[in-house]
């Protein structure tokens, strides 16, 4: 929830005081950047040097306060071809050392008045290093920043932080979903057809598979099989989204459906934690999750390691040492984060199905996991053979 004021950025930079408060009474003293006002969210960092404008976008971030661990953003302003979605959705912002002028020639306005454009709260001058090391220890946790009038006694600011809903338990891919389908159409000539369930997608993934001449039908996170089967897939993709999987029991039920069908399906990030619980795995929260575009995975098909782009804080219960029995026949990991061996991949060995955790349409980010959207392509080409 974010209430904000609307006034001129060069008028106010620099000027007002601003705090963000964590949940265990942690208080971190800044300055005004972005709206005005107050805002409430789950206290996050994310470990890209680069790519802010993508992470804002992303509607991954419904409902959370990102930090950014570079210690300078701002640096190339904001432009209007990078958006990964129709609007920022991150509830505020909280960064170091914001730039005073964006140098970019793709650069239309600055990332503060872009932020102020949006009604987003942000507080910068704050030592996130700091802020960091402390949700990599205690966790991530609800948080609330506040700026001018909005600033009360800590006591008061901390209870209406405490106040809020949890992460855990959190029900928000319709929200930042699509109410209405849309097609994106391949680029060069159409070899497939592909229904992408949208539970908060990023404009790069329906892109990349439009270069791999894909006509995307993008539908919505209510979709039902027969919304999916009337336009005729070749192949289903889920997408990533914001919030706790184990709510999602609707999309669940509508992957199970596409399971039994034998659809070659493909999902990143939510969808890799909804084919989890489709095939009878759980899930749980991580302490403070992986966002960032600089993580390490394995894909354990081939033993090549990939750095990767994150963004996740819940993860599948699934063994990684066997091959488990599902209702859909054999399944088992196939990618595995290097630094703390959380499950980031999953596939099905008796049917066309598979799924990654992080995002291998990459925006910004590197590319090492490009060839996932080429193994889909495989897999319809091999259901078509």
């Amino acid at each position: 929830m974010t209430t904000s004021t609307k006034e001129n950025a060069s008028q106010r930079k620099g000027v007002l005081p601003a705090v963000l408060v964590l949940e265990d009474g942690r208080i971190f003293r800044g300055r005004a950047y972005g709206a005005v006002g107050e805002t409430f969210g789950e206290a996050v960092f994310a470990t890209g040097m680069t790519g802010y404008q993508e992470t804002l976008t992303d509607p991954s971030y419904d409902r959370q306060i990102v930090v950014a661990t570079a210690p300078q953003i701002g640096n190339t302003g904001w432009n209007d071809e990078d958006d990964e979605s129709r609007r920022i959705w991150v509830s505020g912002y909280a960064v170091r050392d914001p730039a005073r002028v964006p140098s970019n020639w793709r650069a239309r306005r600055s990332l503060d008045d872009e932020l102020l454009a949006q009604n987003v709260v942000g507080i910068s001058g704050i030592d996130t290093r700091a802020l960091t090391r402390h949700l990599r220890e205690r966790g991530s946790m609800r948080a609330g920043v506040f700026s001018g009038d909005a600033i009360a006694a800590d006591a008061d600011l901390l209870a209406r932080v405490r106040a809020q809903p949890h992460m855990k338990g959190a029900s928000l891919y319709e929200e930042v979903a699509t109410k209405e389908a849309y097609v994106v159409p391949a680029i060069g000539g159409k070899r497939f057809t592909v229904a992408a369930i949208d539970l908060g997608i990023k404009g790069m993934t329906p892109h990349r598979m439009a270069e791999r001449g894909i006509e995307v039908h993008v539908l919505p996170a209510t979709a039902t099989p027969e919304d999916v089967y009337a336009v005729a897939p070749d192949g289903v993709f889920f997408s990533n989204g914001p919030g706790d999987p184990a709510t999602a029991d609707g999309p669940v039920a509508l992957m199970t459906a596409v399971l039994e069908r034998r659809t070659p399906l493909f999902g990143i990030c939510f969808g890799n934690q909804i084919l989890g619980r489709a095939l009878g795995f759980g899930t749980y929260k991580l302490k403070y999750g992986h966002r960032g575009i600089n993580q390490p995975v394995q894909d354990r098909t081939t033993g090549k390691v990939e750095v990767t782009a994150h963004n996740h804080g819940f993860a599948v219960d699934a063994p990684l040492d066997r091959v488990s029995e599902t209702p859909f026949g054999r399944a088992e990991v196939s990618h595995v984060c290097l630094n703390d061996d959380v499950v980031e991949g999953l596939h099905l060995l008796d049917q066309p199905a598979f799924s990654v955790q992080y995002h291998p349409e990459a925006a910004a980010g590197p590319h090492d996991a490009a060839y996932l959207f080429d193994r889909f392509v495989s897999l319809m080409e091999g259901q078509r053979a």
